[in-house]
């Protein structure tokens, strides 16, 4: 398996746009070959001193953490798929801007080690 994750700061008042943004892309990553896709609200998201979800994406006090992953069956497939959704209109920011700010977006490619 192969795991794509996302930290992100989106403006607290966004939330349904986010959400709305987020329910329209993950049956395009589905029907692209994803396994699965999660979307999560920071609602317990301390901040740190040294290092933290909320200091890696310079969390504003009107914003709340955001941290999605997308499980892939491999990284070939996973390649291959974000090649082809970079042609998909959802994706094209200058058209359809997200409901957040992208250059704080924190992202990775990852190979699962344990899965239960």
């Amino acid at each position: 398996m192969y795991i794509d994750g996302f930290v992100l700061a989106v403006p607290t008042a966004n939330r349904a746009a986010y959400q709305a943004y987020a329910q329209a892309a993950a049956p395009l990553f589905k029907a692209h070959g994803a396994l699965s896709v999660v979307e999560s609200w920071g609602v317990d998201v301390p901040e740190g001193k040294l290092t933290s979800f909320p200091l890696a994406v310079q969390l504003q006090a009107d914003e709340t953490v955001v941290f999605s992953w997308i499980t892939w069956p491999s990284k070939a497939i996973r390649d291959a798929a974000w090649e082809k959704l970079m042609q998909e209109p959802l994706f094209d920011i200058k058209t359809n801007p997200m409901p957040c700010d992208g250059k704080r977006m924190i992202f990775g490619g990852f190979e699962s080690l344990l899965v239960l």
